[in-house]
């Protein structure tokens, strides 16, 4: 066998050790796997909320321990100085959430080809780095959405893009549920249909995934470029407040 070459001088070999299946956990957590769940709008009858009420129960099913984010009274991120971020008692329930959660679901309604300012809003009052800790990163993520008219994908894609910029973990699949106004009930309970099948099998493969990567969810999005980088330099470069 040759031995191991290096693959320029670029690189700095003591923080770039080969990856081995003996790097990931060998025991598993044994608690219930905690999801948290978001949902994109405001209204009485919000059909994104309804979505996210029948995952919960699917995630009960199936042995997790659900928590449902209420954004009522979540102000609308940067109308408030630094303060805000500490003192808000909505802001500081939900990123208490967020570092509580080892996989999430969200759900918006489409509104002009694109999610809700709600969600949005949600995502934006979460930062990518709380002390030396990000709330968000390696944890699972699932994504929903809700039309009032034919079925569209554009949310979900979007929706998407947010994880993969709060390092989560993604699941490949996801749903969207068309003309949302006929599937449910008047007691707000979702009606059989191809659009409840799939949203039962995001829910299960969002499970899965969660269980397979919650023990190992620092492992797997620990970078190379940030282990060369200072803890000084890393701190100030995800904390900007000036953007």
């Amino acid at each position: 066998m040759s031995e191991k070459t290096s693959p320029s001088d670029n690189v700095v070999t003591s923080v770039a050790p080969t990856p081995t299946a003996d790097d990931f956990a060998k025991t598993y957590s044994e608690h219930k796997p905690r999801i948290l769940l978001l949902y994109g709008s405001l209204r009485e009858r919000s059909y994104s909320r309804l979505v996210i009420e029948e995952s919960a129960r699917l995630l009960e099913y199936y042995g997790c321990e659900a928590k449902v984010f209420d954004p009522r009274g979540l102000p609308q991120p940067d109308t408030e100085d630094d303060t805000e971020d500490d003192t808000h008692p909505k802001v500081k329930e939900l990123r208490e959430l967020m570092m509580w959660s080892e996989g999430q679901i969200w759900c918006s309604p489409e509104r002009h080809g694109s999610m809700t300012g709600i969600i949005k809003s949600i995502i934006d009052w979460v930062p990518l780095s709380i002390g030396a800790v990000r709330p968000t990163q390696g944890k699972t993520l699932a994504v929903m959405q809700v039309s009032g008219g034919s079925q569209s994908f554009n949310a979900v894609n979007q929706m998407r893009v947010l994880g993969r910029w709060m390092r989560m973990l993604t699941i490949p699949n996801q749903s969207s549920v068309a003309k949302a106004f006929l599937e449910f009930e008047d007691d707000g309970r979702m009606k059989p249909s191809s659009y409840y099948n799939r949203i039962v099998d995001v829910v299960e493969e969002l499970v899965k995934f969660t269980l397979l990567t919650r023990d190992n969810k620092d492992h797997l999005v620990n970078r190379y470029s940030e282990r060369v980088e200072s803890a000084e330099e890393l701190s100030k470069r995800v904390n900007q407040k000036t953007i």
